[in-house]
């Protein structure tokens, strides 16, 4: 790729490529010098110019990786589009109400920034709660400000049920799916087996006697997803593949940033849904990101959605990664 395509310059508070643009500064102080040596010592050319084209060709191949990196952005773009999906982990009916929870602080902050959603599938506890749940949330900037957001939430707090005061521990899982107009994901049809059933839920008799609600599983993945958000077996079809989609671009972007990870200091997170990321200590009215090190208080406020010092704290760390505290994590225990 040439020069003319791409300013690494550009580039250099871009922390996914910032490494290989200083690399790709040292190249060109390096080309110049040499450049220099040609003039000023004729005796030196012919080594000089064998050492400009080793230079051009190193930065030639530093060029297609900046490229790269940034390219798969700029031509997906930010979507404005995403599935927040969250699942109960341990901790049983506590996890379930913790879930439902997490769920109500995400679509409070969706509503105040104007964005619109709506339920693609939910799957309530026995007391309550969601074993697990799905929402489509659209708005201007939605990806780019949530994305740090995938990963397990943990709770400790005295449950009401709880009759001796103990704190217990639970968790929950987030995840942040973009929805892409174009990806680069090839699925091919025969990997896909498709379920149909009825839709659970108020709705009415097409819910109770139509199969509605659609089930995709990606046998070679074993991702599944399902939607039961729409009246007709069509568009929940459609839904379902453009989650599953969405499901395997994310497996492949993890993968990716792992990749990259190896080659630059590690940032904010990998967008890993196993990742412990956060801890919500009720009795200490603490909410501790253990990525960044920082803590904030005023619980019920950031639960009733304002998540905007979270968000930014954890924007402002992707961004400048060495300004990251380091030693040890005084998490919750």
């Amino acid at each position: 790729m040439s020069e003319e395509k791409i300013n690494p310059i550009d580039y250099a508070d871009d922390h996914r490529v910032s490494y290989l643009v200083q690399e790709w500064k040292r190249l060109t102080q390096a080309e110049r010098d040499a450049q220099d040596l040609t003039e000023l010592d004729p005796a030196m050319a012919e080594l000089a110019e064998k050492e400009i084209e080793e230079i051009a060709a190193q930065k030639d191949a530093l060029m297609e990786q900046i490229a790269t990196i940034v390219g798969a952005d700029e031509e997906r773009e930010w979507p404005n589009e995403i599935v927040l999906e969250i699942r109960a982990g341990v901790g049983g009916d506590e996890a379930s109400l913790f879930a439902e929870e997490l769920a109500s602080m995400y679509l409070r902050f969706a509503e105040v920034r104007g964005w619109k959603w709506h339920a693609l599938d939910e799957s309530r506890g026995a007391v309550g709660g969601y074993k697990e749940a799905q929402f489509e949330i659209k708005g201007a900037d939605c990806y780019r400000i949530l994305q740090w957001e995938t990963g397990v939430h943990r709770v400790q707090r005295v449950p009401a049920t709880e009759k001796q005061g103990r704190i217990h521990t639970s968790t929950a899982s987030v995840a942040i799916l973009p929805i892409y107009k174009r990806t680069k994901i090839e699925v091919n049809p025969g990997d896909i087996d498709i379920e149909f059933s009825r839709s659970g839920g108020a709705g009415g008799q097409n819910v109770n006697k139509v199969e509605t609600a659609v089930r995709l599983i990606h046998k070679p993945t074993g991702i599944d997803v399902r939607c039961t958000s729409e009246r007709s077996q069509q568009q929940n079809r459609e839904k379902a593949m453009t989650l599953l989609m969405s499901r395997l671009q994310q497996m492949k972007d993890e993968e990716d940033a792992r990749k990259r990870a190896a080659d630059r200091k590690q940032q904010v997170g990998t967008a890993d849904r196993s990742e412990k990321i956060r801890t919500y200590n009720f009795p200490q009215d603490r909410i501790t990101d253990h990525r960044i090190k920082q803590s904030w208080s005023n619980i019920p406020g950031i639960m009733s959605g304002r998540l905007e010092p979270v968000l930014e704290a954890l924007a402002a760390a992707d961004a400048n990664p060495d300004a990251i505290q380091t030693g040890d994590d005084a998490e919750d225990e």
